[in-house]
């Protein structure tokens, strides 16, 4: 149980070098039919090939950037729209954090699946697209607790003596609150990513994320669905690494969750 804090920590860092050296680890071209259809492991391909004779390999390392890729930006977005609006809501405070509240929770109350099956049933699909209909369901999710942490701090004394100042809102948010809840955003953000990841591989994996010739781990997952019930390695391992990879961030926020309330 001590090591698996590290084990999950060096499987973080593996993913991040697939996904930074994709085009020097794969062996093969994203594309490239090099056998026959779901063969096993062999020198030309590591984890075998996948349903059209495709290494199983070097799509696995491809669609490793693009999930990591599109999970972190996707992630980013909803923070710089979501944080800084909640911030924004909790420290203001009056109709304009009655106004985005109630919006919010309006937001809020749409199962998230449906809203991105629905805005990606209407738009020109893509990985922009994508990464913009999750940032927004991310971006909702993250308001709620960005407002709450920072409505808990706008009532301290620091900031009433500030506000005293003459401070404008910005220099209240970015100086005085942002720096006392970072730690819990921080916890937030793991957890924010993890869903992303997960949203993100579930719209490939329903044909309403990437499209081909670009993959990720959801689409390869949907691709070689049907070789589950022969024991494929291609259709395994794409499942089995979304799943290490979400349980691996988990692991890594709790460790450094402990490590910090030690300290």
């Amino acid at each position: 149980m001590k090591r698996t804090p590290y084990l999950s920590l060096a499987f973080l860092l593996l993913c991040a070098l697939l996904a930074l050296g994709a085009p020097w680890l794969a062996r093969h071209g994203v594309n490239e039919i090099v056998g026959g259809n779901w063969d096993g492991p062999s020198a030309l391909a590591w984890f075998g090939t996948d349903n059209i004779g495709r290494d199983a390999w070097s799509r696995l390392v491809y669609g490793a950037r693009n999930t990591i890729g599109l999970g972190l930006l996707s992630t980013l977005l909803a923070f710089a729209s979501g944080g800084l609006l909640g911030m924004l809501a909790g420290v203001a405070g009056g109709w304009l954090d009655t106004g985005l509240s109630c919006s919010n929770d309006v937001l809020m109350s749409i199962p998230s699946l449906i809203f991105a099956l629905v805005v990606l049933a209407v738009t020109p699909p893509g990985a922009l697209t994508v990464c913009l209909v999750v940032a927004a369901l991310e971006g909702i999710r993250i308001f709620r607790v960005t407002r709450a942490l920072a409505a808990d701090v706008a009532v301290l004394d620091y900031i009433e003596v500030a506000r005293l100042r003459g401070e404008g809102i910005a220099v209240l948010i970015f100086r005085e609150v942002l720096p006392n809840i970072a730690r819990p955003l921080v916890a937030e953000f793991g957890l924010r990513l993890v869903f992303a990841i997960l949203l993100i591989s579930t719209l490939s994996f329903l044909g309403l994320g990437l499209q081909p010739p670009a993959t990720d781990w959801g689409s390869l997952a949907k691709e070689n669905k049907d070789g589950v019930l022969f024991g494929v390695w291609a259709a395994m391992i794409p499942g089995a690494s979304i799943g290490l990879l979400s349980l691996s961030i988990n692991a890594v926020l709790d460790w450094l969750a402990h490590r910090g309330k030690a300290a």
